[in-house]
């Protein structure tokens, strides 16, 4: 059967989209998230190097100067900052990309939408069952970082995907990208849930008011950004306030934009989120030591254990054997292009958590305990591990197909 439900047709699974608009977003995408891709890896680098060295005591120092005004609640250290404010431009960017992506793109047709659906979701409810397997398996077993291995980093991963595949094929990296926005979407829903506390509703109503009044403005094409960014800092603070993570403000505020006009926001946006906000918040992050034993220690930790079994098995068995079940009782093909050994390296790639995973890792455990120092080190080893497997086997397969 065909996307469409005619019969006689066979369906193919990750083939290329016809419509050339689409086409280009996602080489657009591939370039821009490529490149802050790089980004973070630098930044990560700088505060691992500083964490680590003679002088990371003025790490620490930094990473806590608080700025900010009292009055508002808002009197936070910088790596907060870098958590509420940055990432806030990040999810924001993420809303557009769920917009797009549900008016145009492959959430619009719900038969291509099943699949990266499913994958997304199968990656993450495989990771974290892992994750408390191990945990129960130890008397020391911590459940509570359940949701740590679930998240994917599109930007590490495409970075990786830009330098070992450049001879895969199109319809391959779409997926990619679609799996990955299904994944940001569900960790937002996530984070909404299980990690808000102490809600005040009345700030929270306050923040959704101000959220409605932006999209009423911006659906009726009275496009004054002068307006237009108050009301969205505004809807920020009152989120912030209110006891939800206030990154949920920028999800709805990018959902709320007119579809029409989401490519040129995106456009001006993507480059300061993914080149400047996120590797801000990735170095304030990312800095763990490890120097002293702790690595050692953290390496005997079931948490640390269990969200590094996560990303590198629980991803890749998600998204591989979902998608299978997918081809198997729909009947649906493969596109010719691409292999099965495509999608486990690509499983793999989706193992690479970073950005999200070390946001909910401090929402679970507390920015700077133990706890979140150990997960820090098991992120960035799962991570690691899933890169260089996927490099391994995709970088093996893009160059069979550039030589055929």
């Amino acid at each position: 059967m065909s996307t469409d439900g005619s019969p006689g047709v066979i369906r193919r699974l990750f083939s290329r989209s016809d419509d050339p608009e689409e086409n280009l977003h996602v080489a657009d995408l591939l370039r821009q998230e490529t490149t802050g891709g790089l980004l973070l890896l630098v930044a990560t680098a700088a505060a691992l190097i500083w964490a680590n060295s003679p002088w990371r005591s003025s790490y620490d120092t930094l990473s806590h100067t608080q700025i900010g005004p009292e009055s508002l609640h808002l009197h936070l250290d910088l790596a907060t900052w870098a958590a509420d404010g940055l990432l806030a431009v990040f999810f924001f960017v993420v809303g557009l990309e769920l917009k797009h992506e549900i008016v145009h793109g492959s959430l619009r047709d719900p038969a291509k939408a099943a699949v990266p659906i499913v994958a997304a979701v199968c990656g993450m409810i495989v990771p974290a069952l892992l994750y408390l397997a191990v945990q129960w398996a130890s008397p020391h077993g911590v459940p509570l970082g359940w949701a740590v291995p679930i998240a994917t980093d599109i930007a590490f991963a495409l970075a990786v995907l830009a330098v070992v595949g450049s001879a895969l094929p199109e319809g391959l990296r779409a997926f990619l990208l679609t799996l990955a926005v299904v994944d940001d979407l569900i960790a937002i829903v996530v984070i909404a849930i299980f990690f808000s506390a102490g809600i005040n509703f009345g700030w929270l109503a306050v923040s959704l008011a101000l959220i409605a009044v932006f999209a009423y403005l911006a659906n009726t094409g009275r496009m004054w950004w002068w307006v237009l960014i108050p009301l969205a800092v505004g809807a920020w603070i009152f989120m912030h306030a209110s006891g939800v993570h206030a990154t949920i403000a920028g999800v709805l505020l990018g959902l709320s934009m007119p579809a029409s006009r989401v490519h040129a926001v995106d456009h001006r946006l993507r480059p300061i989120s993914a080149g400047l906000c996120v590797p801000i918040f990735a170095f304030f992050a990312a800095g763990v030591t490890v120097v002293g034993g702790g690595l050692d220690k953290a390496l005997k930790d079931p948490v640390t254990i269990g969200v590094i079994v996560g990303l590198v098995l629980g991803k890749v068995l998600g998204i591989t054997l979902s998608t299978f079940a997918m081809a198997r009782f729909t009947k649906a093909e493969l596109d010719e292009e691409i292999q099965w050994l495509d999608i486990v390296g690509l499983g793999l790639l989706a193992g690479v958590g970073f950005t999200v995973s070390l946001l909910i890792g401090e929402l679970a455990f507390g920015s700077g305990t133990e706890k979140d120092d150990h997960v820090k080190v098991a992120i960035l080893i799962g991570s690691l591990l899933s890169a260089g497997s996927a490099a391994l086997l995709l970088g093996h397969r893009s160059r069979r197909r550039a030589a055929a």
